[in-house]
């Protein structure tokens, strides 16, 4: 925010253009805030392709036998696809919306709305990741589980105990690597949306 707060400084120094220099402020903080918007949309996108990308190159054939076994968790992956496709289209929107704006209540209303939008995506992508990682943990242990006819019924006993606990505390640590991955992605686009929206308030036009 340095030249926000050097031009600040000049109109400070002179009554006189304050007005003025409030419209510099809002067209540099609208400019600021549409490109944040932009590249939002842009590392969304990329996000998109690149880790389904890799998805594609590393296809494993015992994963696709493991989901065509588990249609529910199947149903959660293509679901979650299209859910990704419509954030990005909220992002879209976003973006455009916020290119054409020309006050600075208007833009303080779509920052906020920019940045509710990127708060939701990242909690959906947190909360579907555990869900799924938890349940292929789940699915996957039952299969081990049926198999292992041999061990006793006290062994079977601490065994699912002791693996349905692990699947727990992976599915926490899946969760929260997810949060961790977003916060370094977008928290700094999120950042910088707080700060023009505190000097917007500040604004009166």
């Amino acid at each position: 925010m340095k030249e926000l707060d050097l031009l600040k400084k000049d109109w400070q120094k002179n009554d006189a253009f304050e007005q003025v220099s409030e419209v510099e402020i809002y067209k540099m903080l609208h400019k600021k805030s549409s490109s944040i918007v932009k590249w939002i949309l842009i590392v969304s996108i990329l996000e998109f392709v690149v880790l389904n990308g890799i998805s594609f190159i590393l296809n494993d054939p015992k994963y696709d036998t493991f989901m065509r076994l588990h249609p529910f968790i199947n149903f959660l992956e293509k679901f979650n696809y299209l859910v990704i496709i419509v954030f990005i289209y909220c992002f879209y929107k976003n973006f455009k919306s916020i290119s054409v704006l020309n006050s600075s209540k208007t833009l303080i209303k779509h920052i906020l709305k920019t940045r509710k939008t990127v708060t939701y995506y990242i909690y959906w992508n947190i909360v579907i990741g555990g869900i799924v990682g938890a349940m292929s943990g789940i699915e996957g242990f039952n299969e081990g589980y049926n198999s292992a006819s041999k061990m006793s019924g006290d062994t079977k006993t601490v065994a699912l105990e002791v693996n349905y606990i692990t699947i727990i505390i992976m599915a926490l640590l899946i969760m929260g690597v997810i949060w961790l991955f977003y916060k370094l992605l977008y928290g700094r686009f999120l950042s910088k949306l707080k700060d023009n929206y505190i000097e917007l308030k500040k604004i009166d036009l």
